[in-house]
């Protein structure tokens, strides 16, 4: 295999950084489109002092899925519009529905995320679900988003509990990369990682150890620090370009095994990402200092440590079984470990992240 990497084509970052937006569509062409979220239309583009009654951007409310229905009335806003530049502007379906319609279209897209809960907004990938909101298919892009630009003001106005989310999807980037780099596995380029995007893996992990406990206290406060500044670094442009051009493993299909248990629904990606990463821990073997490293990180920022913080208290080995097999299907990610996993190693490895975590628990407590 090649080896391969993907990158946005421009990263633009900081406190008022929407105000460059204007600027940015017309750098791409003539008539922008933004697709807002509902809370954005509503309540952040009212705000934002960006001119909207002009002819060269517009908005339009995203309608709530990313579904091939709302894809196609996307569509035909875009061709009504005559847009030659989409944006999307919100949370990760309004971001996905955005990519996808503007590769459709022909047209670039930017994306502005408003929230630094997964890194999403830097890949190519996107998903799409039925109307109801069930998992369809996932699907790549031909080039990455034109543009990312992070408005850190705008972020730190959210709900604290999204950016430490983003820190637990961010949290696995550097071990899920390492595992693919080591068994020569494919990254999501469907190459062989680079060593520019191992570097940006491990400086991933690096910036949240350093920064990541004083970045969740700005955020709880919603005020803009460094600290805050290189966290959303690490979870939307690091781990974006860590995780695609590095690979993923077992952290993230563990978190795909989890999607079966219906009681995992009412936690975000990033949060379940993190338990899939202590769950791996412990089916890679890795080091007691690693693991302990990575338990003390969670604990202090307020991530999953057990099965109960994900909504699985008391769920016994034959009820976990089926997020086990999920986790090693065939397609799976957690096959780019090394040697053969089974669910029994997975359920196993579930378990015992469990015991380690209510262990310390109690400790603490006592």
């Amino acid at each position: 295999m090649l080896q391969k990497a993907l990158f946005p084509g421009k990263y633009i970052q900081g406190a008022g950084a929407l105000g460059e937006l204007p600027a940015l569509v017309r750098l791409f062409g003539n008539r922008g489109m933004i697709l807002a979220s509902p809370s954005v239309y509503t309540a952040v583009l009212p705000e934002s002092g960006l001119d909207l009654k002009g002819s060269s951007l517009q908005a339009e409310r995203f309608g709530g899925e990313c579904s091939e229905k709302e894809l196609s009335r996307v569509a035909a806003l875009i061709a009504e519009n005559r847009a030659d530049v989409l944006v999307g502007m919100g949370g990760g379906k309004t971001i996905d529905t955005a990519k996808i319609a503007a590769d459709r279209a022909g047209i670039p897209v930017i994306i502005v995320p408003t929230i630094a809960s997964t890194d999403a907004p830097c890949s190519g990938c996107a998903v799409i679900y039925t109307e109801e909101g069930v998992y369809e298919s996932a699907c790549y892009q031909k080039s990455n988003p034109a543009a990312v630009l992070v408005d850190t003001e705008i972020i730190a106005k959210a709900p604290v509990r999204f950016l430490v989310a983003g820190m637990g999807d961010a949290l696995a980037t550097w071990f899920e990369a390492n595992s693919c780099s080591r068994t020569q596995s494919s990254n999501e380029c469907g190459g062989l990682s680079t060593l520019t995007g191992l570097s940006l893996a491990r400086l991933c992990y690096d910036t949240l150890i350093q920064y990541g406990p004083s970045a969740r206290i700005a955020a709880k406060q919603h005020i803009i620090t460094p600290a805050l500044e290189h966290i959303v670094e690490a979870n939307i442009l690091l781990s974006g370009v860590g995780f695609e051009s590095g690979g993923l493993a077992s952290a993230h299909s563990i978190h795909n095994g989890l999607t079966a248990l219906a009681e995992t629904h009412a936690f975000y990606h990033g949060e379940k990402v993190a338990f899939g990463l202590l769950a791996g821990l412990q089916l890679t073997d890795a080091s007691p200092d690693v693991s302990e490293q990575v338990y003390a990180f969670c604990e202090e920022v307020g991530l999953p440590t057990t099965l109960a913080d994900i909504g699985l208290r008391d769920f016994d080995r034959e009820r976990l079984m089926p997020a086990a097999v999920k986790a090693c299907a065939p397609a799976e990610f957690i096959h780019h470990e090394a040697g053969s996993i089974t669910p029994e190693k997975v359920l196993q490895a579930m378990l015992m992240a469990d015991a380690i975590g209510a262990s310390r628990k109690k400790r603490q407590n006592a």
